[in-house]
């Protein structure tokens, strides 16, 4: 982790961290329709109610306010929701025990809670997470994209500020398909789920000498928002099922903000409140 940051060197007095699933990368929603909702179908036989239960998790991980929450904390609210609706969850609140008392939330940190105190719902949801492993790495190379005008947003950018992917998903999976893609070609650092939480790399980042005022967190979840507020540094939001229209916005209007220093005030309050609208939040 540490040797990331050390061996990273500051190019610019600016600096644009980036999320990649949902974000740059149109990935989020296909791992969540064919990997996530399906995988926690089969793993818990809940078939009979396969097409309300997707469509459930899916607005759960993807259309509100809970966008981008941890696999593990989607699955107790949706398995929640199951148990009250459809069918019993067999020893579901081992499960909920564990999301709520635990810091790290992980294969590794629930393998280890197994082997501490066994339970049929841990197991269960450990089964899970690794079938939606492997369902991810399945998904064809060709179907994980950037979103339109990604590359022409991040060249241009990168002529006047750093560019950091900062994002939460597999590192591994991160760095084959931004270099795919050719988008490594116009980044400083690629920091994953490795390196530490977003508001962490952002941190670590702004300790190279930025100004808050000179950092922009571009994200299209809320815990992207926290991050770039917890460090006191600006969001730029990727509206979900806006995506291509967000990066068009970013590259002929906000980038502009930014780097002329007329991003505060006005224009941020104006595509925060664009961005909570857009996943429900009046």
């Amino acid at each position: 982790m540490a040797d990331k940051f050390a061996a990273y060197t500051k190019r610019n007095d600016f600096l644009i961290c980036v999320d990649s699933d949902g974000c740059a990368m149109n990935t989020m929603d296909i791992k969540h329709f064919r990997c996530f909702g399906p995988c926690m179908v089969t793993e818990w036989g809940l078939e009979k109610w396969r097409g309300e239960i997707l469509a459930r998790w899916n607005e759960i991980n993807l259309y509100t306010m809970t966008r981008g929450i941890n696999r593990f904390k989607g699955l107790v609210k949706s398995l929640g929701e199951i148990r009250e609706k459809y069918c019993e969850i067999e020893d579901f609140s081992r499960l909920e025990q564990w999301v709520k008392e635990i810091a790290e939330l992980s294969n590794d940190a629930l393998e280890h809670e197994i082997k501490r105190a066994d339970s049929v719902c841990l197991r269960k949801a450990l089964s899970w997470s690794r079938a939606v492993n492997r369902a991810v790495e399945r998904l064809p190379e060709e179907e994980k994209l950037p979103f339109e005008g990604v590359r022409e947003a991040l060249k241009q950018a990168w002529r006047n500020a750093d560019i950091a992917v900062v994002s939460s998903a597999n590192p591994g999976a991160v760095l084959e398909e931004w270099d795919l893609h050719g988008l490594l070609e116009y980044t400083d650092v690629a920091l994953a789920q490795d390196s530490g939480s977003k508001e962490f790399c952002i941190g670590e980042l702004m300790k190279r000498g930025y100004q808050p005022e000179h950092v922009l967190m571009c994200g299209d979840a809320p815990g992207d928002l926290e991050a770039a507020k917890k460090n006191g540094v600006y969001f730029y939001p990727i509206l979900v099922r806006r995506e291509a229209e967000s990066w068009e916005e970013f590259r002929e209007v906000g980038l502009k903000h930014f780097l002329e220093g007329s991003y505060g005030g006005q224009y941020q309050a104006k595509k925060e409140r664009q961005f909570l609208v857009n996943l429900g939040e009046k």
